[in-house]
This record gives structure tokens, C-alpha cells and sequence, in this order.
């Protein structure tokens, strides 16, 4: 979801800024988004080590933020509604401009589930933001856990009643579908060369891949009316 389907970074640089300059704040928004982002995967290694219990990804999102924020010298002036606003700038991320049309293309001949570490809530109104319609949402709120865990992928595949290589990960992240590979599903890398910053994002899948391409409608193409995998 968060690189592969959003553009988390423009879109979190986007809403910091009019969240926060309002209040005489005024920053690098994208080293902003960069630095929050940053605190992404040692929060979720803290659940995934049994370090802290499950926590949806708002609460793990409230906790980096007030982590940057304090970090950036910037505490004292973001009061707590500008916070909890500004935490649900993930649920409001801006899609990729070829995902609608690739999702389009896709559900008239495969199943279409966000395998995301984004809960439930965040995964609705992502969908509602941009026009999406998924037929289930799996992933971490269902597994009580955070990929690249096997057990969040074996949830995902074991809910829709399917074997694993009836079922396809599709990711722009190559750790994610070496972790999904590990478990039987197919995988399919989709290019996002610029989610981190222009060249910054992985251009090339870092792993054996069953398919390689640049963008979902491409994918579309290159599945075919026959294949029948579940796009996750």
C-alpha cells in the first residue's frame, strides 16, 4: 500500500505543511514526511520482536510523530487536535496516477485485497479517498501482526480460502515479496523509482520475482484474462 499503491511522501509533505504552518511552523515538509516515515519500521520491529503488543498503525503513527516532533524541536507548538489531524494524514494518501486504472483492469479477473501493516480503518478510507473497491482487506489488523512476518501473508491466503500460489503479492518493496515468497505466494514487483524522492525508490525488484513491471496496468496486461490470481 504505502509506496506501491500511495505517495506517501508528497501527500504526508503536503498535509504537514498545511497542518502545521498555520501555526508559524515552517520546515523542510519532505524531510519532514522522510524523518516520519523513518520512524516506520523500528516501531513495528518493536511489535514484530514481542517487544510491545499489537497496536493498530494510528497508534504506532501518533507515537513516531510525537517522536519527530520532539526531535525537531517543534513540541511545544502543535497542540492535541493538530496531532490526532495530523495522524490521520495516512488515511488520505494520494494514489500513484496509473492505480486506478490499473485496479480497474485488474478486479473484472482476480480478487483485489490490500495486504497492507495498515489496519482496517486506514485501508476503508484509503479506498474511499481515491475511488478504490477492494473485495476484503487483509493483512495486519487480521494477523495481529506486522509483515514481513510469514504469519501476516499465511492470515491473508488462509481468509480468502485459497492455497498460497493461487494467490499473488504485489509490492513495489522487494523484502516484501521475498517474505511472501517464503510462504508460497507468487509475486509481482511493480517500479515506484521516485517514493523516497526523484531516484530514491527501488526501479529494479532486488529478488526473484514472477513478474516484473512498471505499473499496474501493466500488470494487467502481462496476468492476462487466464491467470487468476489473487492481487494482494
Amino acid at each position: 500500500m504505502f509506496g506501491t499503491l500511495v505517495d506517501w511522501r508528497t501527500s504526508i509533505a503536503r498535509q504537514a505543511k498545511q497542518a502545521l504552518a498555520p501555526l508559524g511552523i515552517e520546515v523542510d515538509w519532505l524531510a519532514f514526511a522522510d524523518a516520519w516515515r523513518a520512524q516506520y519500521q523500528p516501531a513495528m520491529a518493536r511489535v514484530r520482536e514481542g517487544a510491545m503488543p499489537y497496536r493498530k498503525l494510528d497508534d504506532l503513527h501518533r507515537l513516531n510523530l510525537d517522536a519527530v516532533l520532539t526531535a525537531w524541536g517543534l513540541a511545544h507548538q502543535v497542540d492535541e487536535a493538530t496531532r490526532a489531524h495530523l495522524t490521520r494524514a495516512w488515511h488520505r494518501l494520494d494514489a500513484w496516477p496509473d492505480v486506478a486504472a490499473g485496479l480497474r483492469a485488474l478486479r473484472p479477473r482476480v480478487l483485489l485485497a490490500p495486504c497492507s501493516n495498515g489496519h482496517i480503518a486506514l485501508m476503508v478510507h484509503l479506498a474511499r479517498h481515491n475511488g478504490w473497491v477492494w473485495d476484503a482487506i487483509l493483512g495486519a489488523e487480521l494477523a495481529r501482526d506486522y509483515k514481513p512476518k510469514p504469519g501476516v501473508y499465511r492470515a491473508a491466503v488462509e481468509a480468502l480460502d485459497l492455497p498460497p500460489q493461487a494467490v499473488m503479492m504485489v509490492a513495489a518493496h522487494s523484502d516484501d515479496l521475498a517474505a511472501a515468497a517464503q510462504v508460497g505466494l507468487r509475486t509481482a514487483f511493480v517500479a515506484r523509482p521516485d517514493e523516497h524522492g526523484p531516484g530514491r525508490g527501488e526501479r529494479r525488484a532486488a529478488v526473484p520475482v514472477d513478474v516484473e513491471v512498471g505499473s499496474l496496468p501493466e500488470l494487467a496486461e502481462r496476468l492476462g484474462p487466464g491467470d487468476g490470481p489473487v492481487a494482494c
